[in-house]
């Protein structure tokens, strides 16, 4: 930081007498570096001392002005500084190619003191004008980035913390969230360039889908602990109301949508998902018994994602299958229970989703336990 905080002007002209002059006229008020040559300015430009303001005669050898206005224009660095051209060509033709050129404004010799210091000032005062616009949008900018990363962690937190609500009264217990939601982000990301779903998968529909999967199964906190927690298989009338679940997730959503009026995106989502994950592909699903391209995508794929970590998992009523069993069963619920698409990525990435489970397996969980008698509750 220099301690000399008035402006610098650089002065570039092929005559020492005219730099003389100018410098006389301008040093009481600014900081002056001078140069002779086009080349020679270049070098000063883009010194430690970066210029303010350039007075740049227009007839110099070897470089011109117009060629150092191209170069100072074309550079970033220094295509913001204004610049004002000094010519003794009286010629109306020459100050609008050098207006044309990116010169800030036109100065005629022999100069004019009053007219020099005038034009300097004015442009110093709206460089200063567009630099604090500068500064200002940039702290605003950097303020609104501030604020989304906010929003966005306070979303992610209130997400989790409605997820883990329901954990605390679902079997479905530790890294299921977490299990689910990288199933869901990757089996999606397999299929994003797949002819059927390449319109619906953006990466921001992923994102939402992402985001809205650890609240799939939210309408479980609904569910009486007797039938949740129940050690063995539900009769029909248990069953029945363990589906509700379903719905009633979906209504909580809808309803909080409605609290805040506007729509959100990922709650949209979260919504598809809680209500249709247990749709299955030939309509023999509930709550509503969709089939095939009827089921939203998100909810097609979240439930290969949920079922998966269903079966791998223990419960209450069951020991978790090995993978390869699990493998077995996604594959024989290709074109009936599942999307046959959504079930051929997951399986063609197989080894992936075992990976993943691997890595956020619940503590003292194996992996690898005898195949139960007693089917997953999906």
């Amino acid at each position: 930081m220099r301690s000399d905080s008035r402006a610098t002007v650089l002065i570039v002209d092929d005559v020492p007498e005219n730099l003389a002059v100018l410098g006389a006229l301008l040093r009481p008020e600014y900081r002056v570096l001078a140069a002779t040559r086009g080349e020679e300015a270049l070098k000063l430009v883009r010194g430690p001392t970066r210029p303010d303001l350039i007075l740049l005669d227009v007839m110099m050898p070897e470089m011109d002005g117009y060629s150092v206005l191209a170069c100072l224009r074309g550079d970033s660095a220094t295509s913001d500084i204004p610049v004002l051209f000094l010519t003794a060509l009286a010629d109306p033709g020459e100050e609008e190619r050098g207006l044309r050129a990116g010169a800030s404004d036109y100065l005629t010799k022999p100069i004019k003191p009053a007219v020099v210091l005038a034009r300097v000032r004015t442009q110093l005062e709206a460089k200063r004008a567009r630099d604090g616009l500068l500064d200002q949008n940039a702290v605003l900018e950097a303020e609104v980035a501030r604020r989304m990363r906010e929003n966005d962690t306070t979303q992610l937190v209130a997400i989790r913390a409605l997820a883990h609500l329901a954990e605390t009264r679902d079997p479905e217990t530790g890294n299921h969230i977490l299990r689910t939601q990288s199933y869901v982000q990757h089996l999606a990301s397999r299929l994003q360039f797949h002819p059927r779903f390449a319109a619906t998968l953006t990466d921001h529909y992923i994102d939402l889908l992402t985001r809205s999967a650890p609240l799939h199964d939210i309408g479980k906190v609904g569910i009486p602990d007797h039938i949740l927690l129940k050690p063995g298989p539900l009769t029909p009338s248990e069953w029945a109301i363990m589906q509700t679940h379903a719905a009633l997730g979906s209504d909580a959503i809808e309803h909080a949508q409605q609290d805040v009026g506007d729509p959100i995106e990922f709650l949209s989502a979260a919504q598809q998902i809680a209500r249709w994950h247990h749709e299955k592909w030939d309509g023999s699903g509930y709550p509503d018994g969709l089939a095939g391209d009827a089921i939203p995508v998100s909810a097609r794929i979240m439930a290969v994602a949920d079922v998966f970590d269903a079966l791998i998992s223990p419960r209450p009523y069951k020991p978790a299958l090995p993978f390869d069993e699990a493998r077995r069963i996604i594959a024989e619920g290709s074109g009936t229970h599942f999307d046959p698409d959504v079930a051929a990525a997951f399986l063609d990435g197989f080894d992936t989703f075992c990976n993943i489970a691997l890595r956020y397996r619940d503590p003292g969980e194996a992996t690898a336990n005898p195949a139960p008698a007693v089917a997953p509750r999906v």
